[in-house]
């Protein structure tokens, strides 16, 4: 794929827009959690911005789990054929958040209309409902690090959920997310690679103690060089609004990490395309890949979206990282 056509933002903000309601699906008790390069990210700027309606076409739907309802908004687009397996994408919402918000701000719908995909926008946990929610990622964020809430459980057993109603390809699901759902994407990786194909983290950080994935996972990074909320050198952060003092890994490590586990070199190849760096670990095990999408002067933000708050870092529009995730993970699933 052209770098061209890819390289969005979320800020770990205190401010959130309250999930929106829509079509409730039925609810589920989940309390049971089931075991169950290519030329990657070319660096294009989005021909033309995706109008962020305030209309979603999504669903919002409800999963009992671990004593709580937990909520989700879906998009199932027409384009999903009821008899071929669809894949399925999971985007997580950075601290503070939420799904719609995430959903309004980086388009992913209009992408998984045109190539036939479905998206699942989890919320995460918070102290007043649908606002300020957060994920447990191992040290950040909020009321869910502080209540060890096992959103790896959750979203494991949302993917079982989902796979009950739909037909999902189950060598192809995918997760993303941005800032503490960045982080939240790497913990899955490491921790439900029998679930997770390729994760794609949106500036966040590796910081688990222990990470000892069952199986390979493929991985393209999309970080903001100037971001401050999540260094790109690593270090405790320069702007945070979680309470939390929290030390994070650099990039580099999270990509000599995986780069490592999937066999692949430890030196990248390197090209540039105006402001974004394309670095790529070639020889890797067969169907898997490591890559890293750097947008020279990007913030803590989604490339190619809208802002994500009034205090949010204005995304860069270099790439668009929506695209840039979804060619990613077409092209690395399951070997």
């Amino acid at each position: 794929m052209s770098l061209c056509r890819l390289v969005l933002p979320c800020l770990l903000t205190a401010l959130a827009l309250p999930a929106c309601a829509g079509p409730a699906l039925p609810h589920v008790d989940a309390t049971q959690p089931p075991a169950n390069s290519v030329q990657a990210a070319s660096p294009r700027a989005p021909e033309q911005t995706r109008p962020a309606s305030r209309a979603l076409p999504s669903v919002r739907g409800t999963l009992r789990f671990g004593g709580e309802e937990r909520s989700y908004r879906l998009y199932v687009p027409a384009s999903v054929s009821l008899t071929e397996p669809a894949a399925l994408v999971v985007a997580l919402h950075g601290g503070g958040g939420n799904s719609a918000n995430l959903e309004r701000k980086i388009q992913m719908d209009a992408i998984a209309e045109q190539e036939g995909f479905i998206v699942v926008y989890p919320n995460g946990s918070g102290r007043l409902g649908r606002m300020l929610l957060t994920w447990n990622a191992g040290n950040c964020c909020g009321y869910a690090l502080d209540q060890s809430i096992d959103d790896v459980a959750f979203l494991r057993a949302l993917v079982n959920h989902l796979m009950g109603q739909y037909p999902i390809d189950p060598r192809r699901v995918f997760a993303t997310g941005m800032s503490n759902g960045a982080m939240m994407s790497y913990r899955l990786a490491c921790e439900a690679s029998d679930v997770f194909a390729a994760v794609a983290p949106v500036a966040g950080a590796l910081n688990l103690d222990v990470c000892d994935p069952e199986f390979p996972v493929s991985v393209l990074v999309i970080h903001g060089t100037e971001d401050q909320h999540v260094r790109l050198e690593g270090g405790p952060p320069s702007v945070s609004v979680d309470p939390h003092e929290r030390v994070d890994r650099s990039v580099a490590d999270a990509l000599r990490f995986w780069a490592d586990r999937d066999g692949c070199d430890p030196q990248p190849q390197a090209t540039q395309t105006g402001e974004v760096r394309h670095e790529t670990h070639s020889g890797c095990l067969p169907g898997l890949s490591v890559e890293l999408l750097a947008i020279d002067g990007g913030g803590h933000a989604w490339p190619g979206a809208s802002k994500f708050s009034p205090r949010g870092d204005a995304p860069s529009q270099a790439l668009d990282a929506s695209q840039a995730v979804w060619d990613f993970f077409e092209a690395h699933p399951r070997p």
